[in-house]
Formats: C-alpha cells, sequence, structure tokens
C-alpha cells in the first residue's frame, strides 16, 4: 500500500508510532514490520532526495547537547544520557531524540575560525567567506538548483521563521539567480510578534496573501492577473536586465502557488490535533511540521530556524544552562517528532536533516554565568539521508577546548551534506563576475566514515 491510496494508514501509523514512542515502548524502527510498512509507503521506484536545516541561530553550546562533558569544571550543570546505540551518550535535555540516536551522526570535532556572527553565519550556509564582488549562494539555493524542478508547483527552496539580521546575504541565492530564491514563510509575522509575544497565532506560518481578497471574484483576480502578466512580458521585452529578470521570476511563482492546491502544503490545520502537539505549539515545532508536510510534496530543500523569535536564541553569553534547558525543550520533541514521521512515511532514508549553528560555545563559563562564542572545538549533527549513522565522528580534548580526534572543517561538513544528497562537491557554476566557482572549496574532503 501507499500513503497515497491508503488514507486511513496514513493516520494510523503516525498517531500510533508517535504515542508509543513517547511511551517509550516502541521506537521508530524497533520492529520489522513498522520497516516493511515504511517500505512499501515509500514512492517507487526511486525518491527524490531531501535536505532540512534545523538552523540554531545564535551559535549553540556543545556541552549542553552533544559533547558533553560530566565531571570536569567546564561541562556545566548539564548531565549525560544513554541513547539507544551503545555507547553514546548526549545532554539530558535532550531525551526523545536520545531514543533516535540509530538516526544521527554526531560530528565533535568540528573546527573553524570564524567567531563574529555574521561571517560565521556566511561561512556556515555559504560554503566561503565573504568575498566582495562575488556573491556566494546559500546551501538551500545551491540544492535547489541541483534538485528543483522548475515546473513544480512548490518553490524548491523555503525558508521557514528566518533570522537574517546577522547577515542576509547569508539566505540570498547569489550569483545562481533569483530563480532559486527561498520563499520566505513566517518572517514577518515573527517580527510582528515581538519579543515575548505568546499570541495563539504567534506560529502561524502560512503564505503571507496567498489568498485574493475575498470580495473580488475569481474571474476577475484571473483576468488581472493575467493582464498583468501580460504587460511583466512587454516591459521584459525591453528590458532584459537582471532586476526586471528576478521580479518576472518572483511573480511567477507566486501566481503559480495561488493558482495551485499544493499551496495545501502550508495549512497545518490540515493535521490533527494530536500530531501538532506532537511537534509542540511552537514556531519551532510548527516550523518542523510544515518541513515535513514540504518534503512529502516533492520540496527538496527546507530549512527552519531556532532562536530567532526576538530573543538572543542560542547566543547564551548568560545564564547559559537555563537558556540552553529552555531552548531544548522545544527543540527535543520537534525534531524526535520529524524524525518519526519521516522515518513512518519511508522518507527519512532520502531525507538528510542537518542540525548545526553558526559556532559552538566556550569551555569556559563567563561570570555572568554563560558560554561566549567558540569555533574552535564544537559540534553539528547529520541525520537520515541513507548515511552511516549511529555513530560519533571526531573527538574533543577533555576540557572541551580542542580538538582531539578527526578535526572537520566547514568545507568537509557541506561536501558530505552533498555527497549524501547526490550532488557532486567540485561541479562548478558561472559566478555573476564570470568566475567558475565549485559547489564546494575544493580543498573539502567528504567525511568517508558517514558518506562512504
Amino acid at each position: 500500500m501507499s500513503r497515497a491510496k491508503s488514507g486511513t494508514w496514513n493516520e494510523l501509523s503516525r498517531r500510533d508510532v508517535l504515542r508509543l514512542s513517547w511511551a517509550g515502548l516502541v521506537g521508530a524502527s524497533t520492529f520489522p514490520w513498522l520497516e516493511a510498512l515504511a517500505d512499501e509507503a515509500a514512492p517507487a521506484p526511486a525518491r527524490k532526495r531531501a535536505c532540512i536545516l534545523l538552523w540554531m541561530n545564535g551559535g549553540p553550546s556543545q556541552f549542553e547537547t552533544f559533547d558533553v562533558k560530566p565531571g570536569h569544571e567546564n561541562g556545566g550543570e548539564a548531565k549525560e544520557i544513554t541513547t539507544n546505540v551503545p555507547g553514546i551518550k548526549i545532554s539530558e535535555h535532550l531525551p526523545k531524540v536520545a531514543a533516535l540516536a540509530q538516526h544521527l551522526a554526531i560530528i565533535r570535532s568540528m573546527s573553524t575560525k570564524e567567531g563574529d556572527h555574521g561571517r560565521a553565519t556566511y561561512l556556515m550556509r555559504n560554503g566561503y567567506l565573504p568575498q566582495p564582488p562575488v556573491r556566494y549562494p546559500t546551501l538551500g539555493s545551491l540544492v535547489a538548483k541541483e534538485l528543483g524542478d522548475p515546473t513544480a508547483e512548490l518553490p524548491s527552496f523555503v525558508s521557514i521563521s528566518p533570522f537574517r539580521n546577522f547577515n542576509p546575504a547569508a539566505f540570498s541565492p547569489g550569483f545562481l539567480g533569483s530563480q532559486f530564491a527561498p520563499l520566505f514563510v513566517g518572517e514577518a509575522r515573527r517580527a510582528a510578534a515581538g519579543d515575548g509575544d505568546k499570541k495563539a497565532n504567534d506560529y502561524d506560518l502560512s503564505v503571507a496573501d496567498l489568498d485574493a481578497p475575498k470580495q473580488i471574484g475569481a474571474q476577475t483576480v484571473s483576468a488581472r492577473l493575467d493582464m498583468l502578466n501580460s504587460l511583466n512580458d512587454r516591459f521584459i521585452g525591453s528590458h532584459a536586465g537582471a532586476p526586471a529578470v528576478g521580479y518576472k521570476t518572483a511573480y511567477d511563482r507566486a501566481v503559480r502557488l495561488m493558482r495551485s492546491k499544493a499551496a495545501e502544503a502550508f495549512d497545518l490545520d490540515k493535521e490533527s490535533a494530536a500530531v501538532r502537539d506532537a511537534y509542540g505549539r511552537n514556531r519551532f515545532g510548527q516550523g518542523c511540521l510544515l518541513a515535513r508536510r514540504l518534503v512529502e510534496r516533492g520540496v527538496p530543500f527546507v530549512e527552519v530556524t531556532h532562536g530567532g523569535d526576538g530573543g538572543i536564541g542560542w547566543d547564551t553569553h548568560q545564564n547559559n544552562s537555563d537558556g540552553v534547558k529552555q531552548l531544548c525543550g522545544t527543540l527535543d520533541p520537534a525534531w524526535a517528532t520529524l524524525m518519526t514521521e519521516l522515518a513512518a512515511g519511508g522518507l527519512l532514508d532520502s531525507t538528510m536533516i542537518v542540525w548545526m549553528g553558526e559556532f559552538g560555545r566556550t569551555p569556559k563559563i563567563n561570570p555572568n554565568k554563560g558560554r561566549d562564542h567558540y569555533p574552535n572545538a564544537w559540534s553539528t549533527v547529520l541525520a537520515g539521508g541513507g548515511l552511516r549513522t549511529g555513530q560519533v565522528v571526531g573527538k574533543t580534548s577533555a576540557d572541551g577546548s580542542t580538538v582531539a580526534e578527526r578535526p572537520v572543517t566547514v568545507p568537509d561538513l557541506l561536501a558530505t551534506v552533498c555527497r549524501g544528497l547526490g550532488i557532486d562537491p567540485m561541479k562548478q557554476n558561472v559566478s555573476n563576475v564570470g568566475r567558475p566557482i565549485r559547489v564546494v572549496d575544493p580543498s573539502a574532503k567528504p567525511i568517508a566514515e558517514i558518506v562512504g
């Protein structure tokens, strides 16, 4: 059977898997019958690969997440717990993710040199440091170009609740052009809600202005859109510059989405209350739910930002222990539910989840009980995607200050992501200055332990 043919299996399996998983009775891949159902549910003959980036805005502390240092003064207050993979332990703040560690490849040996929010955000997302006049594209745009379908009704790159203040160019398609720009969802509502506003609709992730005004009939709307399209075509005919083409591209994409039933992907009310509750009734949790709905419908790249809702996010210079514990309270159920649902639907093997921020946090706790920026030695995580998971790559020193084993650079990480998605990291694109630029820096060495 398939999800398309059996709505009954779709609803029952999700509900039962979630209920039993949270009760601690089963994991998403504990029994062969569940894996068999997932195999039957997978679209045949081959599924397109997809990537979901969970972006931790501000730089998450490795000490309270994936590289706990119990017994050392640098370890802080967080305790470590066992996972369902023997020998792997992570923070007590992520118990649901710990129960799904068979899907994780934890990289504890990231080592970079950028401790500034803006430059580090650009480096992690674009793979290169800012070097004007070259406008490097963000990872999502690169994936959209390689894996996207230009005829699809949904965009190939969706960015949910982005926080672009640190570096807007880190969210840009750069020299690839506007056709590979992300559709931003939830950004305006996040800004409008303001810091600390917890209204019931502060996690509304519907696409703004997607529906026509109710007082205007469908025929009138269609006629107006056709007229505007005709005028745009005439203008492009005599003014075929980049700004005009960019506008036309954005306009055509918006109209195609307006006229499409595929826009229902953004309507989270289509999901049961139980599923929405499992992800968490907060912006990040509902963003992860939306990411799953989009990937199900063929969107190759979706990113969900966590920690950009007007506060300091993961930038925990003060009260780090309490701040990370609170942040993990929304991260843990959302991420775990996302993996569980993707696995139950037969999509986790073809969907890579990347968990990362711009850098880690200092081993030493400062006088404000916080941790400061620290790019020298920190953690990222890859999940699903047909990777070699259920393992830890790299190791930091006992005090967490240096990489002791298997250092991993940003090009290494991004080349690993590309390889996992079936993209050649050494492929070249012509930049805005006419120079060919590789998808990932030529120095990159994909992590063989993860992608072979």
